[in-house]
């Protein structure tokens, strides 16, 4: 009874370990797949597009507004219904600053908002470069150019909400922007466009993170030709 009580709980682990590993590889791809779907609405279309990241507080269901917290990841794909980049782009990128959301009443919705659970939006450090591994994978070199947890450094002053009518549920303030040309750059205007942008991913058991967890996925998207690689540990 003691050996298959033991066999039992290695299955289990086994199986929980598998679980986790396919999750976060379905997060990746979702994630990948709206990235590629944002940047191919916006040279479709002749606009500008967004992808934007919110996470939440994985340990109860959504409120009304968001609670801000760990462990999901909410995504919305938006679009500038007009062809224009919607804000002044010279007050943006002016020393200082000025905040210019978006005009909800100029967005439309590319694709339903979705919720990624059980999921971290991770800053890592940087790839040593020149493989196809994660520990390989090309640097970024600034937290301006990653999407994760503590970056970008400061909160995108082209902020939109969700919904576009009524009372805003989330303000994404993480955002990844695509131009007609399908260039792709962090934080809107505010940052240059850079050669890759990286998106991190950690699994969570609701808002609790593990610090050790080996499920870690970099998303990395090229700046200029748009190709998303996803690299995993």
């Amino acid at each position: 009874m003691a050996i298959i009580a033991i066999l039992v709980a290695l299955s289990v682990a086994a199986m929980t370990a598998l679980k986790t590993a396919g999750d976060i590889t379905k997060a990746a791809n979702d994630i990948s797949g709206a990235l590629e779907e944002a940047r191919a609405y916006a040279i479709a279309n002749n606009t500008y597009a967004w992808a934007g990241f919110f996470e939440e507080d994985g340990s109860q269901p959504s409120t009304q507004p968001a609670t801000a917290g760990i462990g999901r990841i909410v995504v919305a794909l938006v679009a500038s219904n007009d062809g224009t980049c919607i804000y002044n782009s010279v007050a943006v990128t002016a020393s200082p600053t000025t905040a210019a959301p978006l005009n909800p009443g100029q967005l439309l919705q590319i694709i339903p908002l979705f919720k990624i659970n059980n999921m971290h939006l991770a800053t890592f450090s940087d790839g040593s470069g020149g493989g196809n591994t994660f520990p390989t994978r090309p640097p970024i070199g600034s937290n301006e150019a990653r999407i994760g947890a503590t970056s970008p450094t400061l909160a995108s002053v082209t902020t939109f909400p969700y919904p576009f009518v009524g009372s805003t549920q989330y303000t994404f303030t993480k955002a990844i922007q695509f131009s007609p040309r399908g260039e792709a750059r962090v934080d809107n205007v505010t940052y240059s466009v850079q050669p890759n942008i990286e998106i991190g991913l950690q699994d969570t058991h609701g808002n609790a993170l593990d610090a050790n967890s080996q499920n870690l996925v970099a998303i990395q998207i090229a700046g200029i030709g748009g190709n998303v690689t996803n690299y995993r540990k």
